[in-house]
């Protein structure tokens, strides 16, 4: 894989704790992240209008929490493997060329 270098993981993982499908749209999976984002959304209204007000705000958004926090490891996973995928790429590369250049 070449091509300009990806983000690191570790910022994406950073990217996917503040938003739900920005780690996903930073790790070049955006159709991915958008759906994330609208079923974490989503499942958190109806969530919200299926619990009486008496319920904690984490108990009415629950299930939009979840898909949350599932796509969390996602993200990174996804950006993990881009960039060692990369880094791989540029080993192989160097050495294709340090062959050549002898």
């Amino acid at each position: 894989m070449s091509g300009k270098q990806p983000l690191n993981p570790y910022i994406v993982l950073a990217l996917a704790i503040l938003a739900p499908g920005a780690g996903h749209v930073a790790a070049g999976a955006p159709q991915r992240g958008l759906g994330f984002a609208f079923f974490s959304l989503l499942l958190a209204l109806l969530c919200w209008h299926a619990t009486t007000p008496d319920i904690s705000f984490i108990g009415r958004s629950a299930f939009g929490l979840f898909v949350w926090a599932v796509s969390i490891p996602d993200a990174y996973r996804i950006a993990r493997i881009r960039y060692e995928e990369w880094k791989h790429g540029q080993r192989v590369a160097s050495k294709e060329n340090s062959l050549h250049a002898s």
